[in-house]
Order: structure tokens, then sequence, then C-alpha cells
């Protein structure tokens, strides 16, 4: 498999690791069976993404679609993060290998999922604005 310098440089110096105390969203998602879990923990401030970190179990494209996703989102007002797409992950990148392109849809989903848990927190239902996070449902093709 050929991964772009992009994913290697995430792979091995991911961005924003860790966890954020009392964070304002924490969204989970992934499938044990492909072995690939994300966690994403947000901090927002007047509707900005003021803080992102992550925690990924998984394969090094799963790390460096996390760690590009927080990259992306970092700064943004939360109305941009939601719109954040798998392809959007994938072109920072500069593109994945067609079995790891599940790793960014996952990276979508973690940040989804951290959104509506800060829109639930905050007494809003998420669903119209986040639409319905689903996990990794392509695990056949994982290879991890």
């Amino acid at each position: 498999m050929i991964y772009s310098e992009k994913v290697m440089d995430h792979f091995a110096n991911p961005r924003n690791v860790g966890e954020i105390e009392n964070a304002d969203g924490v969204g989970e998602v992934g499938n044990a069976k492909c072995g690939d879990i994300m966690k994403m923990y947000l901090k927002i401030d007047n509707g900005i993404i003021t803080d992102v970190k992550f925690k990924t179990f998984g394969c090094g494209a799963a790390v460096a679609t996390s760690s590009m996703a927080t990259e992306l989102i970092k700064g943004k007002p939360v109305e941009d993060a939601v719109k954040l797409t798998n392809k959007a992950v994938i072109e920072a990148l500069d593109g994945l290998p067609p079995a790891k392109l599940h790793c960014s849809v996952l990276a979508e989903q973690a940040t989804k999922a951290a959104l509506a848990d800060y829109y639930r927190k905050n007494g809003i239902d998420p669903e119209p604005i986040v639409g319905k996070i689903e996990d990794c449902a392509d695990c056949e093709s994982c290879g991890s």
C-alpha cells in the first residue's frame, strides 16, 4: 500500500492527540470488528472550536485521518465543522488507498458525533444539523 507523504507525516506526527477534560462535545465511533475506534473531544467558545483532541485505536490511516480532521476544524465555527466530509479529509491528505477510505468516513463520523454531543448538551436536537451518525459498515474491505 502506498501512502502520501501527508498521510505518513500525520501518522508519524499526529496533531491534537489526547483528551480534553470537561469537553463541550465528545464523540466516539468505530467498529470493534475492524478495530478502528476514534474518540474526538471539542472545546467550543462562542460557537468557535477553540480546541480539539482525539484518541484513535487503529491503523496508520485511521490515526492520519483523525489528525487531519482535527486540523481542518480547529478554529472554525461549529457550522463549518458540521460540513466536514470524508472527501475533504482525503483531499487534505493527498489521497488514501481504496482499502483505507473507510478511515476517512470514521473521521467525519467522529467529528459529527462530537458536534451532536455538543448540541445535545445545549438542548438542541442534533439530528437535523449533523444528520444520523452511523458506525463503519464497510469492515470487510478494511484489512486491519
